[in-house]
């Protein structure tokens, strides 16, 4: 099971590659549908991964049904917008389509996110 710690880790070590590992935690959670992954906070060293995490965390716990753990809450939204995909022409769509959990942190990306084919 792929904790959020473990993808915190895995992503300061190698930023290039923080949507592979944040995309094998989403796929690992969504199997394993356990709260261990979530249970322990992370440390908080950068508040745009940080946010994205912690709102990535909160979605899937929505969308499973299961109680968001109360550190979640503590996690800031990101000091100014984040648009993850980070091409100007889908600015207007991450506006209109970021869910919830994502927009109180100040991070904008578009409907299928966390989608996996």
């Amino acid at each position: 099971m792929i904790t959020l710690q473990e993808v915190k880790k895995r992503a300061s070590r190698d930023p290039q590659n923080w949507a592979i590992f944040l995309m094998d935690f989403v796929d690992d959670f969504r199997f394993h549908k356990s709260l261990a992954a979530v249970a322990e906070p992370i440390q908080p060293t950068d508040s745009r991964m940080d946010a994205l995490l912690a709102s990535t965390a909160e979605y899937l716990c929505d969308e499973l049904s299961l109680e968001t753990p109360d550190w979640l809450a503590t996690v800031p939204a990101c000091p100014s917008p984040w648009f993850v995909a980070g091409m100007e022409n889908l600015k207007a769509i991450a506006l209109a389509e970021s869910p919830l959990r994502f927009r109180i942190r100040k991070i904008f990306v578009l409907e299928n996110f966390l989608s996996r084919a």
